[in-house]
């Protein structure tokens, strides 16, 4: 794997030509040691929460009833340190150089991967219900809280894959399988990022009697404002109202939780 230097996160990250140009040509950027050890912490610890005590589950079970369309009483974005991930200044601003200065959130998952849990075929999480064009970025933070190790799952990225216009499962035939010309992570140091553009092909790959430890994992997308965006969960209104009530500057980021950047809900078929 390709060695990355570490980041000591300020409020402000600036990003080189290089680092710019991989992500518009590849379609993912490293940034490894992003979070402060501080926040890893206590996201983790709220991790713990939301899987042990059933949080998660109720989340999964309301997105799954779009007739009620009534948001959990606890999102991921409720729990203090996960909505401080969300709008964590270095990581908005890193978004805002790739992407430029509108963009709005889209949704936030976390969970913690058992080491026994099966991997996840090739996809993209681009969301459009007819996947007729790129023109906006869609961008998904994959915040690995413990990093990744040889003894973990790991991502491996399929490099400039997100320029096709393809459905998300064009290459789930391939299972987890390797792919020509992809690259595998599987050494990244607590608290690393890895951007992704949405519509680029991924996969979660375990290896063969796979004993490590459990794999803390929160990821949330941002999506470029001018164009019309669904949303995944029925209760998505509720989500960026709670958004909105987070403490963050509302001034740089005006339209992380606007509601007008959304198409309606549609139930997937």
């Amino acid at each position: 794997m390709p060695a990355y230097r570490t980041y000591t996160p300020e409020r402000s990250l600036r990003l080189d030509a290089a680092q710019s140009a991989q992500f518009e040509q590849s379609g993912y950027l490293v940034l490894p040691g992003l979070l402060p050890s501080g926040l890893v912490e206590r996201v983790k610890s709220e991790v713990d929460r939301w899987v042990d005590t059933g949080l998660r589950a109720q989340t999964i079970a309301a997105a799954l009833d779009p007739a009620s369309c009534e948001a959990p009483a606890v999102l991921e974005l409720d729990l203090p340190a996960h909505g401080e991930l969300l709008v964590h200044e270095p990581l908005l601003g890193v978004i805002s150089q790739l992407v430029g200065p509108g963009f709005v959130h889209h949704h936030m998952h976390s969970d913690r991967h058992a080491p026994d849990l099966p991997g996840k075929p090739w996809h993209h999480d681009y969301e459009q219900h007819v996947q007729s064009y790129r023109t906006h970025a869609m961008v998904h933070a994959l915040h690995y809280l413990d990093g990744i190790d040889p003894d973990m799952a790991g991502l491996a990225v399929l490099p400039g894959s997100h320029h096709e216009v393809a459905d998300k499962s064009a290459r789930a035939h391939a299972g987890t399988d390797p792919l020509p010309g992809e690259v595998f992570f599987e050494d990244l140091p607590p608290g690393s990022t890895v951007l992704l553009h949405s519509a680029l092909f991924h996969t979660r790959r375990t290896k063969p009697g796979q004993t490590g430890r459990p794999r803390y994992f929160v990821d949330a997308s941002y999506c470029q404002t001018g164009t019309l965006w669904p949303p995944v969960k029925p209760f998505w209104r509720e989500a960026l109202r709670r958004g909105r009530q987070l403490d963050y500057d509302e001034a740089a980021w005006p339209e992380l939780f606007a509601e007008r950047h959304f198409s309606e809900y549609v139930k997937p078929q």
